[in-house]
């Protein structure tokens, strides 16, 4: 109740008491508020660090977990399978089949996503239903601590962020120390030859951890992700070879059919059977298991 105009020091004491609430209201706020750009360049709000979030990518929800998060997924993208304990999350359909319905009876306050495959009206469902959407696009290694800082930023958990940017640094520096100069040549293919051959230019992450492990990418001479012929792979006749082809355990290994190709054997790699197999969720993630994915790789360059 406003006192009297009749006492004007206690006026003049509650219009300050009021105004010291306010101002520890607003301190409050600013201690928990969250402001962050995503990768789209998008200015995103909330009142404070998510506590509900949808992850639709794997390397974006092993990022959550890898920063203690997990317990803020209540929700995930129907391939994301790492960690294993994840896979209690319920899962919603994602990429080009991404349920929008499904997402939004979740109940998430933060929606994480990658561009590809999305569409500017399912964002705009999302937006419409009270979700803040965070675009997460990490193409090289630098792309992946933004995104570690980003998801860091939406769950609280800026230091935990700091400190794996750091350790994947470390990881990285210790790596390239260790590896020197191999002089050998890499071929990363990253799509099998029956679904047509794909592999990994410039600017890609994959490329940036061969140069870690002394080796040079036979096509780095390409932008980004680029779809390349069998001719192309024998005329630049790499060292070694790095395949990311799963195997379910029917039919020839993806090494085994690699060097079963015809023409093939002109190739240094398959001539002398240095082909790797190498973990796909490890090597194509552009998330924390990069770390293991590089150990992995410079392991290969350096055996004989």
């Amino acid at each position: 109740i406003m006192p009297s105009h009749h006492d004007p020091e206690i006026v003049k004491w509650f219009m300050t008491l009021l105004l010291c609430l306010a101002l520890t209201c607003s301190l409050a706020w600013a201690e928990t508020a969250v402001a962050v750009t995503d990768m789209m360049g998008r200015e995103l709000t909330l009142d404070a660090p998510a506590t509900r979030v949808v992850a639709l990518t794997a390397a974006d929800c092993e990022i959550v977990c890898a920063l203690g998060g997990e317990d803020t997924l209540v929700g995930r993208g129907e391939y994301c399978d790492w960690p294993v304990s994840i896979l209690n999350v319920p899962s919603v359909q994602s990429g080009y089949e991404t349920n929008i319905e499904q997402i939004i009876a979740l109940e998430p306050q933060v929606v994480v996503m990658a561009s590809m495959a999305q569409t500017p009206e399912q964002v705009a469902m999302l937006e419409e239903a009270g979700i803040v959407v965070a675009v997460s696009e990490a193409t090289d290694i630098e792309g992946v601590y933004t995104s570690i800082r980003l998801i860091g930023a939406l769950i609280g958990r800026d230091t935990e962020a700091e400190a794996l940017v750091e350790r994947m640094q470390d990881t990285f520096a210790t790596v390239a120390a260790q590896s020197g100069d191999t002089d050998k040549t890499v071929y990363f293919e990253v799509s099998p030859i029956q679904w047509g051959l794909w592999t990994a230019g410039s600017g890609t992450f994959m490329d940036e951890l061969a140069a870690m492990c002394g080796l040079t990418n036979i096509f780095s001479d390409v932008e980004g992700w680029a779809e390349i012929s069998e001719e192309d792979v024998i005329t630049r006749d790499p060292d070694l070879i790095v395949t990311i082809t799963m195997y379910y355990g029917e039919g020839p290994t993806p090494v085994e059919e690699i060097l079963s190709r015809p023409g093939w054997d002109a190739i240094t790699a398959v001539r002398e059977g240095r082909i790797l197999n190498a973990d796909s969720n490890e090597l194509s993630r552009p998330g924390p298991r990069l770390m293991e994915a590089v150990e992995t790789l410079a392991e290969f360059a350096l055996s004989e």
